[in-house]
Formats: C-alpha cells, structure tokens, sequence
C-alpha cells in the first residue's frame, strides 16, 4: 500500500510541475513573432480533420530580413540550425494564431526541412535539428516527429532554409 501512495504522489507532483507550451516558451525566452502574409498565392495554414498543414516558413528576422545564404559556402551548421529555429518559431506563430491555445496540439507528426545548401554540403539533418529541438523542448513528447531533411539548391529569396510542418490537434 505504501508503494502505491508513494507512486501516486509522485505522479501528482509530476503533474503540478507540468507546464503548458506558452511556458516553455517564455522560460526559452522565446516571444514568437506576428504570423506574415505568405509570399504568393498561398495559405499559411490548411485544415482538414484534427490535422494541420503548415505551409514552408522561413527564417524571417525581426528587422524584416530573412536569414540568407548557403549551407557549407555562407553559413555554419550552427547559424544553419539557429535558422532552423527561428523558422520553427514562425511556424508556431501560426499554429498559436490558428488554435489560440497551443496545448491544442495532439502531436507534432511531420516535419520536413529544407536545406539551402552548397554542392558539397551533406549536414543537412544537423541544419534542421535546429527546428526539430524546438518543437520538443515547447512541446515535450509531443513534439518528436517524423522528418525529412533535404538539401536544395535554392530557396525563395535566398532563404537558408524553409520548414513546413503536419501537426495533429485536438
């Protein structure tokens, strides 16, 4: 019996200190940015039963700038990933914009990530893991997911990289 109420209290404080993906991001000291209007003839998001199609974000600065340039000729695996990042934290404007509450979202399912890269450059899942720590770090087991990581010869304006994201909610 004492197993049990041990086991059950322990599983209580767990719960207590469970937190919500509005507070892992602002214990990340992350505030996400306003969802932009896409680039072209698109939607930044397309619903269809409890799944979420995220069209491709890139990594848009506060300044208005994208991050540019090439994997393996401009840019570091490191200023890669941190790309990779800020185009998750787009990515989760939208879902926040689309649900209002992010504890919405049932799972994050797919990833896919696209790497602007040079011919010779071969580190593109390093490139995305940038996104992909993102989305467990806010969202817990939830976040993992599946993924591609791809490398492209160009992306829209230059970008370094572009995510596009399948999210199952509630």
């Amino acid at each position: 019996m004492k197993k049990i109420l041990l086991f059950l209290a322990l599983f209580l404080s767990l719960q207590t200190f469970a937190q919500t993906p509005e507070e892992n991001l602002a214990k990340l000291g992350i505030t996400l940015p306003a969802v932009g209007q896409p680039i072209a003839s698109y939607v930044n998001v397309v619903r269809t039963g409890n799944l979420l199609f995220l069209s491709g974000k890139g990594p848009l600065k506060a300044s208005g700038e994208y991050i540019t340039g090439k994997l393996g000729k401009d840019l570091t695996i490191e200023e890669g990933a941190k790309a990779a990042e800020l185009a998750a934290t787009h990515q989760l404007a939208v879902l926040k914009a689309t649900l209002v509450d992010l504890s919405k979202v049932k799972r994050i399912v797919k990833i896919v990530g696209f790497v602007n890269s040079d011919s010779q450059f071969f580190d593109h899942p390093k490139v995305i893991n940038g996104c992909s720590n993102l989305m467990i770090q806010v969202f817990g087991e939830k976040g993992k997911h599946a993924r591609s990581a791809l490398g492209v010869s160009a992306l829209p304006l230059n970008m370094s990289v572009e995510i596009e994201m399948v999210v199952e909610v509630e």
